[in-house]
């Protein structure tokens, strides 16, 4: 076998046939080299490239999601206003006494069935009375001196605080109890 019919199909042409004969075999095998580093390179860069928009497309619908489920948080903001007044209804139909019974009773279905609409959109009460004062959750609007809880507990819930999906939409207001 001579040292051109290895090569044959790789060496340049001349244009009949011929192989140039400026050109080494040595040359032949360091071009064939370096176009098997550019062809690894372009591989490589190619599967990144892949692994870059797979990762974005992740990302994209984990915002997307994320978006769809926070995008009510003003609408929600704005319904616990409605939800306050009820629960203030609520509380003065109580003060009436006995002629106010069915109106009582029309506030407590209202109030139960527009706080299990909201719940179902991901809306929870933040618990508050009787619970150790968490400043991430309450908002504490006043202290009262007692001996009868521990320091630092919530003895009275001023305005309720809500979470939408685990984040916080509105604090507690809440009063806290001190060393008397």
């Amino acid at each position: 076998m001579g040292d051109n019919e290895s090569y044959e199909g790789l060496l340049p042409d001349d244009g009949e046939g011929k192989v140039a004969a400026d050109q080494t075999v040595p040359d032949v095998q360091q071009e064939i080299q370096t176009l098997k580093q550019e062809r690894d390179s372009l591989y490589d860069r190619l599967l990144r490239k892949q692994a870059e928009f797979e990762n974005y497309k992740k990302r994209m619908d984990r915002e997307k999601a994320e978006f769809a489920q926070f995008a009510s948080f003003d609408l929600m903001r704005e319904l616990l206003n409605a939800l306050d007044s009820v629960e203030l209804a609520l509380r003065n139909a109580a003060l009436e006494g006995k002629g106010s019974e069915d109106m009582r009773c029309g506030f407590e279905l209202s109030h139960k069935q527009l706080q299990d609409t909201l719940a179902r959109f991901g809306l929870k009460p933040v618990e508050a009375k009787g619970k150790k004062f968490d400043p991430n959750f309450h908002q504490a609007v006043s202290t009262q001196a007692t001996n009868e809880v521990e320091e630092n507990t919530v003895i009275e819930e001023l305005r309720k605080g809500y979470v939408l999906h685990g984040r916080l939409l509105r604090p507690a207001m809440v009063s806290v109890a001190v060393k008397a």
